[in-house]
């Protein structure tokens, strides 16, 4: 019989290794003496080329079909497998072991500088649904709960592909948050897509199109022979710039073990721009492989050559990565970019090749390897946001206000010492504080305790789930660098209405909770960075920040 010479077999092999597992090296004294008590090892990861909560939902799918073995019951498909995984992949910015960049394996590296990365982190909890652990992703565009919302903003153009444009100057009535969160903004929410920038006039600088309701930014640049458009996420807070290749797939369970599925064109990759020997003559792949880890979404792929035109400027032969794997978070037909340009130092890059602004700097093609953000806000309806390679933008910023600070980071993100918090000029008591400046992440995360302490002077709050503002606030926080005061507008912080019904209700804050690295230490995207003038230097390794222009 079956089952029983099943049951034999397992008895006799417990049996055969409880000599040598149940034996402790040391034995407290049992206050149970009726219990045993034996020592549990923890299960070392030996890869380093698998995320750790993809490793966890590999093991629990192989227990998954052992017990339907055992129970005799029928084993799951591998389409349900593969669900759960990707399903996984959704938590990777919110479960333990997000890559540390630049290390070398994808252990949590405790105490760290920003032991774990926020890409893009901070919008499902504009939809009332906060992730697990406090850490947010972008939501979905067009989901059901803003769905009532669809074809109601008088000021917006709505094109097939999701694109959003403004009409006239783009002007709303909510220029302030007194009258609630901007119709633009919910209706960008829920439609996502690219406002485009206005071309830009400053030399060497390329526009900002705007994703959705300024959840990123995302300029055109050309590679290859003959030369394509490519949208590219410009990202100060990484170091690593890639496209998707002509191979590239969506990572699946077997992909993320090492096994390749075979090439579809970049089909598996969605509705996006590929590189490769079928659409550039002049590409040329490496056997050098790569993979970077974001706080949302992971690439994996090889190291290529290529010619790149950025703003006119011509990289020929520019070194940087095709991904051959992309999570859905890069894959999907609603992301609206290609790729991604990782503007940090390249101390930080898991390629470990210049970036592209220090390549520019290198060949001459720029006096320096100098990058300048003007973040712009949709809700203004100015979509003059550019991004400006070798020098800063005067026409940008009031000179008079410009500050020039040391980067006290040593890991090759920006970051600066925060001099004081204020809310409505009432210093907030935060000592001691840092602050890495990034492009890539849309919202504010700051530790729990400080994150606490500003919303109750906002008249907010947060707990461990989420942080929330009125929508109709009219208060500011101000952040201040090298002495000099930058204060956010209030509809930066009041980012969409928790009931899409309600625009006057609760909002989602534009500051969250959430552990960056440091027990001091802060990680400030766009929601603040729309609010000042922002230029880094590699060479000086400095940065620069200044007070907008008014239009």
């Amino acid at each position: 019989m079956q089952l029983p010479f099943f049951i034999t077999v397992l008895i006799a092999c417990l049996v055969h290794a409880m000599p040598v597992a149940a034996v402790p090296t040391r034995r407290a004294p049992n206050p149970n003496p009726g219990m045993i008590t034996m020592p549990l090892k923890r299960l070392h990861n030996p890869r380093t080329d698998i995320h750790p909560q993809l490793l966890l939902q590999q093991h629990i799918n192989r227990g998954q079909r052992r017990l339907a073995r055992m129970a005799g019951r029928a084993e799951p498909s591998d389409h349900e497998l593969r669900e759960n995984l990707n399903k996984r992949m959704f938590m990777l910015e919110n479960g333990p072991g997000s890559r540390v960049p630049g290390s070398t394996n994808d252990a949590v590296v405790s105490g760290s500088n920003f032991s774990r990365r926020r890409f893009r982190a901070g919008m499902a909890a504009a939809y009332g649904n906060s992730a697990p652990g406090g850490h947010h992703a972008k939501p979905a565009k067009g989901g059901a709960a803003m769905g009532a919302m669809n074809g109601t903003a008088g000021n917006t153009t709505t094109t097939s592909s999701g694109n959003v444009t403004v009409s006239g100057n783009g002007t709303t009535s909510a220029n302030s948050t007194s009258s609630g969160v901007a119709e633009i903004d919910i209706q960008a929410a829920t439609n996502g897509g690219l406002t485009p920038a206005n071309a830009p006039t400053a030399n060497n600088s390329l526009g900002l199109d705007i994703e959705a309701d300024d959840v990123g930014y995302i300029a055109t640049i050309q590679i290859g022979t003959p030369p394509k458009d490519f949208k590219i996420l410009m990202d100060s807070g990484s170091a690593d710039f890639w496209v998707g290749s002509e191979n590239c797939q969506t990572a699946t369970e077997g992909q993320s073990q090492g096994r390749r599925a075979q090439p579809q064109s970049g089909g598996g990759c969605g509705n996006h721009t590929f590189l490769g020997t079928q659409s550039s003559s002049s590409f040329v792949q490496s056997n050098q492989q790569f993979q970077v880890q974001y706080g949302s979404g992971a690439v994996a792929g090889v190291i290529c050559q290529d010619n790149v035109n950025i703003a006119g400027l011509a990289l020929n032969n520019h070194t940087f990565g095709v991904a051959e794997l992309e999570t859905v978070q890069f894959s999907g037909d609603t992301t609206p970019f290609d790729g991604l340009m990782g503007l940090a130092q390249s101390t930080l890059s898991e390629q470990n090749v210049s970036t592209p602004v220090e390549s520019l700097a290198s060949q001459g093609l720029i006096s320096s390897a100098i990058t300048s953000f003007k973040i712009s806000r949709l809700a203004d309806g100015l979509n003059d946001g550019e991004v400006t390679f070798g020098g800063l933008d005067a026409t940008k910023f009031v000179a008079s206000s410009l500050v020039t600070i040391p980067n006290v980071n040593q890991q090759g993100f920006w970051e600066g010492a925060v001099d004081a918090f204020t809310v409505n000029g009432t210093d907030a008591g935060l000592t001691g504080r840092t602050a890495i400046l990034d492009t890539g992440t849309t919202l504010i995360m700051a530790p729990q305790q400080d994150a606490t302490t500003i919303h109750q002077m906002l008249g907010g709050a947060c707990d461990q789930q989420q942080c929330t503002i009125p929508c109709t606030t009219t208060s500011s926080l101000a952040i201040s660098f090298g002495n000099a005061s930058f204060a956010i507008d209030p509809r930066d912080l009041a980012v969409l209405p928790l009931d899409p019904n309600d625009p006057t209700g609760d909002c989602t804050s534009g500051i969250q909770a959430g552990s960056v690295g440091g027990a001091n230490e802060w990680l400030v995207g766009d929601v603040f960075l729309k609010n000042a003038y922002f230029s880094t230097d590699v060479t000086k390794n400095q940065i620069s920040l200044a007070k907008l222009t008014t239009s």
